[in-house]
């Protein structure tokens, strides 16, 4: 496991962008197609990918004063076309992969790219496992974060104006599905025969208790979701000001254990809130 570090580190420079083509294969990390400071390769993935990482990293140093994804300037790594058709995208400890999807499209798009950047960040900060409530709060923790970068891009958008969508748009077209996940209305991002209903839910009367996903760390992580969007359009104005802070705060806060429960994160938002 990391050790915490200080969000503020050595500056070893500003964003150091690194975008990868394993074209198709799943051996990593593939060729260097972009590194920092390049002109576009006119690959939508790879593009996409580059532009994402630096919208993140620009948030979370204008915002919240942290250096890159571990707090010390240090590079940012992704991969695309990765694999066949891979329906997925995911953080591996040291690169942000992005496959090129066959129910899925885009998977380089905004949210994606800053959920995953943004589990880094986790890893670094508080190691919570991935099973159950700690689980679905490192997947919350991430949406949370992609949220808010979208609505930073979109000139610091008030939360009430902003659409609380995860991967909005990435459904094949001919899929019945806006998004990934809804944050303000968790179990109503998609509803198609082919993929089934969202299964989020938003309360923990709904808590789903299951073996499957890890015990469902992507569908509870709806209920932690909905109370950073209440919360955030409660405070209203930007959600990556204040309400963000907090739960930042949080994130970095020493009391909080790695198998942490939804109760035990949301005392320490509710402590931080106050300092």
């Amino acid at each position: 496991l990391l050790a915490r570090v200080p969000a503020l580190g050595t500056v070893q420079g500003g964003k150091q962008r690194t975008i990868h083509n394993t074209h198709t294969s799943e051996t990593l990390p593939g060729d260097v197609v972009r590194t920092e400071g390049a002109p576009a390769t006119g690959d939508p993935a790879a593009d996409e990918a580059y532009d994402g990482l630096g919208h993140t990293y620009d948030y979370y140093l204008n915002m919240l004063g942290r250096n890159s994804l571990d707090g010390q300037g240090g590079p940012l790594h992704a991969v695309v076309h990765f694999g066949q058709n891979f329906d997925n995208a995911f953080w591996d400890g040291r690169y942000m992969v992005f496959g090129d999807g066959l129910l899925l499209d885009r998977l380089t798009e905004l949210t994606v790219a800053a959920h995953e950047l943004t589990h880094g960040v986790t890893e670094v900060e508080a190691q919570l496992i991935y099973q159950k409530q700690s689980g679905a709060l490192n997947e919350s923790v991430s949406d949370v974060f992609a949220s808010v970068v979208k609505q930073y891009v979109n000139g610091r958008q008030d939360a009430g104006q902003a659409d609380w969508l995860i991967g909005e748009g990435i459904w094949r077209d001919d899929i019945q599905g806006n998004a990934l996940r809804s944050m303000s209305n968790p179990g109503s991002a998609y509803d198609d025969p082919l993929i089934g209903k969202d299964p989020q839910p938003a309360h923990m009367d709904d808590y789903v208790r299951t073996h499957e996903d890890n015990g469902g760390v992507h569908i509870n992580s709806g209920i932690p979701n909905r109370a950073f969007y209440l919360v955030a359009t409660g405070i209203g104005g930007f959600a990556g000001d204040k309400a963000a802070r907090i739960w930042y705060a949080a994130l970095r806060d020493n009391r909080l254990s790695i198998r942490a429960r939804f109760k035990e994160f949301a005392l320490l938002t509710y402590i931080n809130a106050w300092n």
